[in-house]
Parts: structure tokens; C-alpha cells; sequence
């Protein structure tokens, strides 16, 4: 079933796509669309203030195991998004999929494979994964 969406949902992405069709165009929706959603993120936290990010230096032990530290690490955002805020960064998101999704399809790739063969090397290399 997700696979089916996914296929159709870049399928759709490609019968919609008109005004973007280049490369290029798309290539710069894709870093537009990403700082659409840096900014939808920090006006959450400067206008709205629904989440406050509280970042510092990331300590913990050497001697801790690879599962103790995960538990130590933060992601430094506390409280949750707001609905009118959660709606934004939704969209946002949706927005850079649909341009990833025209990139794939300008090269003849499938966006559900890529997910997959993704999916693999993230649990293969677990922690290790460089992201």
C-alpha cells in the first residue's frame, strides 16, 4: 500500500509539474522549499513561541554504551508545535517532497526506491549512518 502511494504520489507530481520543468528550476524549488521550512521552524519559535529550542553542547561520557547515549542526546526542542504552526511546517515539508518527487522523475528515478535502498543502509548502519 505505501509503495502505491508513494508511485502515485510522484506520478502525480509529473502530471502537475508544468511551470518548473527544468532542471535547474527544480533544483532551486528543492533549496527554496527547504528554506521555506527552516523559516516555517523558526517562526514557530520567535513568532508564535509554541516551541523553544534550548541548544548547547552535546556531553555525555565516554565510557556510556551506544544506547545510553542516545538516551542522553537531545533534539534541544521543547513543547510541540501548535496547530496553526504544525500546519505550516506540514505544508512546507509536502512542498520540498513535491519538488524531491519532480527531481526523481526528471531522472528517471523512483522515489520509492530510493526510500527503500535508504531504509536499508539506515538500518544496516544503524548509529553509524553519517547523516
Amino acid at each position: 500500500m505505501k509503495d502505491l502511494l508513494c508511485d502515485q504520489f510522484q506520478e502525480t507530481v509529473g502530471e502537475t509539474l508544468i511551470r518548473h520543468r527544468s532542471v535547474l528550476d527544480v533544483m532551486a524549488k528543492v533549496q527554496e522549499t527547504t528554506a521555506r521550512t527552516n523559516r516555517a521552524v523558526t517562526k514557530a519559535v520567535t513568532t508564535c513561541g509554541c516551541v523553544r529550542i534550548t541548544a548547547e553542547k552535546q556531553l555525555f561520557p565516554v565510557d556510556a554504551s551506544l544506547e545510553e547515549a542516545r538516551e542522553m542526546l537531545t533534539h534541544h526542542v521543547q513543547g510541540a508545535l501548535c496547530e496553526q504552526c504544525r500546519e505550516i511546517v506540514e505544508q512546507e515539508i509536502g512542498h520540498s517532497l513535491f519538488y524531491m518527487a519532480a527531481l526523481c522523475n526528471i531522472f528517471d528515478l523512483s522515489l520509492y526506491d530510493i526510500l527503500l535502498k535508504e531504509q536499508k543502509r539506515i538500518s544496516t548502519l544503524g548509529i553509524f549512518t553519517i547523516g
